[in-house]
């Protein structure tokens, strides 16, 4: 469970950056574009060879995007909307990458979580206002979020609907 909070610690932190610039920085975001393309390293915004302190994920390749809707509310004071999502796909199938692969599809709810109109059967709660609808992956560890197996391709949350925007 460790390397789940690891991935997700990741995701925590482009909620609390707040630093803006065009084109990509030297850690992997465009804040512009609304993406971070790198190592996963850069996403802490230390390049130290560690993702907050842990080896493990530094060389896997990270894709993050995010919505505008998720951009004003975080950095420029809107409001969250359910037009509010945020995407993350992870690639461990790199040299010295963690040998994982992960994708995250997280969108805003409110602080009613599953009481939400917004709520889709089948994600998670996560962060008090978020639901993940999409966690799959490969690892050889076994999440127990597919008890059918013993590591492989697991889908931990698959809401329904799966898209993005407010249903």
């Amino acid at each position: 469970m460790k390397n789940k909070i690891v991935f997700l610690a990741a995701i925590a932190a482009m909620l609390t950056t707040t630093v803006f610039a065009s084109g990509f920085d030297q850690f992997g975001y465009n804040y512009q574009a609304r993406v971070f393309v790198g190592a996963a390293d850069g996403v802490d915004r230390t390049l130290d060879g560690t993702v907050w302190g842990d080896p493990t994920y530094a060389n896997d390749h990270l894709v993050m995007k995010w919505s505008k809707a998720w951009n004003d509310a975080r950095f420029n004071g809107a409001p969250w909307t359910p037009e509010a999502w945020e995407d993350n796909e992870w690639n461990g199938n790199v040299p010295g990458g963690s040998g994982e692969t992960w994708h995250y599809k997280i969108i805003w709810v409110g602080s009613e979580l599953e009481n939400s109109p917004y709520w889709r059967d089948g994600g998670y709660a996560i962060w008090g206002q978020f639901e993940v609808i999409m966690d799959q992956g490969v690892s050889d560890t076994n999440y127990n979020c597919d008890s059918s197996n013993n590591g492989g391709h697991q889908f931990c949350a698959l809401a329904t609907p799966n898209g993005y925007g407010a249903s």
